[in-house]
């Protein structure tokens, strides 16, 4: 079935589908509100589903180059002590890629098929979803017609609140609040250049990544009763990490300006429904796992395939986003299910939880214990392949390893 999609979200889970749409002969074009592509976001352990996705793809080999290898990362101390290791294959079975969020970005972009319209800086402002199809309506008072639109503009979703309703419908706030930017410090770069560093702090939590052109990534997350966005991120950052001694003073210092920082709640989307007529939501849009989940750009690509093959084979598209929906929705709700339970280990907040981290961490060297922890953090261990051999009506083996 050939299928004229508009996609509203040049992210992650947009760029993907818009590639695997193309490949199947598909008219796309995918609409953005923001003016270019973003530069804010954080350091990405990429496994599972979305790597098979990524490798059926072709993509393998550019993920591979833009990632970066750290083997362990070190709890580190207000004094620069090293109080536990976490190892990276700690939160997978299988292999494991970190990756800057906008170099996934790019990496999908670069490599869309040239028959893919992308616009920037182009807001959606009306939805007229009809039996035979939808038209939407864009800000310059465009309209678009297609045979379906999906929504794949992130967490604060404009088609999910326009076709299904407001966002406090579905939005959970998980109790935290989360930042990420970047910054030059040689002295910081040098510290972290070997591991990547957090800090072993309760209730608040730096991580430190040195990148490879010199400047040095940073992750914030820390506890608020509040779910309410600040107005000025970076007094925010400032207020809430101050005291955690070793190179964090260095780094709130160096924190840039607010439209250069990502900042926003860690929350879970959690709809009845993902689809309704000719209009389907994808990735965070439908299912935002959070942060905690560490699974959010991997799901959003293997997600992102296994529509695009349902919209290939099945007859008729509202068959294909039901199917879609079907198959996936299980694997999405027990990686949300995993976030949740995971809370207290991800960020402590108690002395008592620290040094239960710290413990379990430790534990990790122990291969049945890996194996348990690996558990906890990742959940079940989700095959794409496997999703997509549940799929009825589907004539050709999906090229998924």
């Amino acid at each position: 079935m050939t299928v004229r999609t508009v996609i509203c979200g040049a992210g992650i889970s947009g760029l993907a589908l818009a590639h695997r749409l193309a490949a199947h002969g598909g008219e796309v074009v995918v609409v953005e509100r923001a003016p270019g592509p973003r530069p804010q976001g954080y350091m990405i352990d990429f496994f599972g589903p979305g790597l098979e996705a990524v490798e059926a793809m072709g993509l393998l080999p550019a993920f591979e180059r833009a990632a970066y290898h750290y083997d362990e990362g070190h709890l580190v101390d207000r004094n620069g002590r090293r109080r536990a290791t976490l190892r990276t294959k700690s939160f997978s079975r299988g292999p494991l890629l970190s990756l800057m969020r906008p170099d996934i970005e790019a990496v999908l972009r670069e490599n869309l098929p040239a028959e893919v319209e992308l616009r920037y800086d182009t807001a959606l402002t009306e939805v007229a979803n009809r039996t035979d199809g939808v038209a939407v309506t864009l800000e310059d008072g465009t309209v678009l017609d297609a045979d379906l639109l999906v929504g794949a503009d992130g967490i604060h979703s404009t088609v999910r609140r326009l076709v299904f309703g407001p966002e406090d419908r579905y939005l959970r706030y998980l109790g935290l609040h989360t930042a990420a930017f970047t910054f030059d410090a040689p002295d910081v770069h040098a510290a972290t250049k070997r591991a990547f560093c957090l800090t072993d702090s309760v209730n608040r939590q730096l991580g430190f990544y040195a990148l490879r052109d010199g400047r040095v990534a940073t992750f914030a997350v820390h506890r608020s009763a509040d779910p309410t966005i600040p107005d000025d991120p970076r007094e925010a950052i400032q207020r809430a990490y101050t005291g955690l001694g070793w190179v964090t003073p260095r780094a709130l210092e160096q924190c840039p300006p607010a439209e250069e920082i990502y900042y926003d709640q860690v929350a879970q989307i959690e709809l009845p429904e993902w689809n309704t007529g000719r209009v389907v939501l994808l990735g965070d849009a439908a299912y935002a796992v959070s942060l905690l989940a560490g699974q959010g750009a991997s799901l959003g690509i293997s997600g992102a395939f296994l529509l695009a093959d349902r919209l290939a084979h099945a007859p008729a598209v509202e068959q294909a986003t039901a199917g879609f929906e079907r198959l996936w929705r299980p694997v999405v709700e027990e990686k949300q299910r995993n976030a949740r339970s995971m809370a207290r280990w991800f960020l402590p907040s108690s002395p008592t939880d620290l040094r239960v981290r710290r413990v379990m961490l430790g534990l990790t060297r122990v291969p049945f214990v890996k194996g348990y922890v690996s558990s906890i953090l990742a959940g079940k261990n989700t095959r794409l392949a496997d999703v997509m051999r549940q799929a009825s009506g589907t004539a050709t083996e999906p090229a998924v390893p």
